[in-house]
């Protein structure tokens, strides 16, 4: 199947942020990158209905978001490891700042409202605007604004920060950070 060039280059350019935003849903890669491939299918597949002229990357994180969705139904019978004993058991802890710093980032950002954590990764980290990050969600742009600042201001509490200064230097976290101050 020969794919248009017009649709193949904004279909992988939009990979990396897919991943990035499987991986802030799932908190595994590997399950992570099942989904990203799952929604790269289900692209292809229906790629008929999407509109050219459209926003690509959207219509890929609207297709990501939901099959998460209906994975998190299918697994909610699963057992799972509920505290997360288990599997800090088989992780070694970073020696590194930065590891550290990341690590603390990950576990406030696990505490967040799953809305809230959705909506902050698709402004914050992955760079949508509030209207498009409104349009994946389904809700009001207004909605978005109040998520994504609620969500910061949560995440400066629980990481005890009073200003973006007090965090470490890994830009993708600033990045959500970024308009504490303001």
């Amino acid at each position: 199947m020969k794919m248009d060039r017009s649709v193949r280059e904004p279909l992988l350019a939009a990979v990396p942020s897919l991943r990035a935003f499987a991986i802030s849903l799932c908190g595994n890669v590997d399950r992570a990158d099942d989904l990203v491939q799952e929604t790269l299918l289900r692209a292809l597949a229906n790629i008929d209905s999407f509109q050219p002229g459209t926003n690509m990357p959207a219509w890929l994180f609207t297709i990501l978001r939901n099959l998460f969705r209906s994975e998190y139904r299918k697994r909610r019978r699963e057992v799972e490891d509920a505290d997360g004993s288990l599997a800090e058991s088989l992780k070694s802890h970073p020696e590194q700042m930065g590891r550290l710093e990341m690590r603390e980032f990950r576990q406030a950002l696990a505490q967040l409202p799953p809305d809230q954590r959705e909506a902050l990764v698709l402004v914050g980290a992955s760079g949508f605007s509030y209207e498009e990050a409104a349009n994946i969600c389904d809700c009001a742009v207004g909605t978005i604004k109040s998520r994504v600042n609620r969500a910061r201001s949560r995440l400066a509490k629980l990481l005890a920060i009073d200003g973006i200064e007090d965090f470490g230097p890994d830009e993708a976290t600033r990045a959500v950070l970024e308009d504490q101050k303001t």
